[in-house]
């Protein structure tokens, strides 16, 4: 597995809203995960330019679901392809297809995981260091336990066991840091 995955901005929900930003590098693959809502454009963009990434290198950019906090700085991969549950998106093209165990890359495929909204999917990104999910089942490592704004919480509940069938080792929330699943244990 030749992907590695990098936390560009960690979100949070509380007071103010910002989603959890990750980048992908996959066999010259630049993949950029929820480029949603952060304080500032530089919490994006700068670390991908110490990373040695220019916005124009990213060609893939997945959206978990279609809420603002998740998507509103799409617009800095002008470049990109832009992947939902259900199509890609590039430039003036529209192509269906259904996200569930699409290849983004050779260690990148989607999953649907809805839930949270009825459209979510999951990033899972095969690693040397196991399986990464970069998801919104969970908002971060604290919970909550129920989604106060899902859509469907017995989805939600499937998709969570769904999710952690698959043995991942890391979970990226949709809003803070990466933890293990065994944290989930212990709330």
């Amino acid at each position: 597995m030749t992907a590695e995955l990098q936390v560009l901005s960690a979100g949070y929900a509380d007071e103010r809203v910002a989603s959890t930003v990750v980048l992908i590098r996959d066999e010259g693959h630049a993949i950029v995960v929820d480029p949603g809502m952060v304080s500032d454009r530089a919490k994006i963009l700068d670390p991908l330019r110490n990373l040695g990434v220019d916005p124009t290198d990213v060609g893939e950019v997945v959206f978990s679901h279609h809420h603002p906090d998740h998507t509103l700085n799409a617009a800095l991969f002008e470049r990109a392809r832009f992947h939902d549950f259900w199509a890609i998106y590039q430039d003036d093209t529209w192509t269906d297809r259904p996200a569930d165990g699409f290849q983004v890359s050779p260690s990148v495929r989607l999953m649907a995981t809805p839930g949270h909204t009825a459209e979510d999917i999951t990033t899972l990104v095969e690693t040397e260091h196991g399986l990464i999910a970069c998801t919104h089942l969970w908002w971060s490592a604290q919970g909550p336990a129920v989604d106060p704004t899902a859509e469907g919480q017995a989805a939600l509940d499937r998709s969570r066991a769904a999710l952690l069938e698959l043995r991942p080792a890391l979970i990226v929330p949709g809003h803070g840091e990466p933890f293990r699943p065994e944290a989930l244990d212990a709330r």
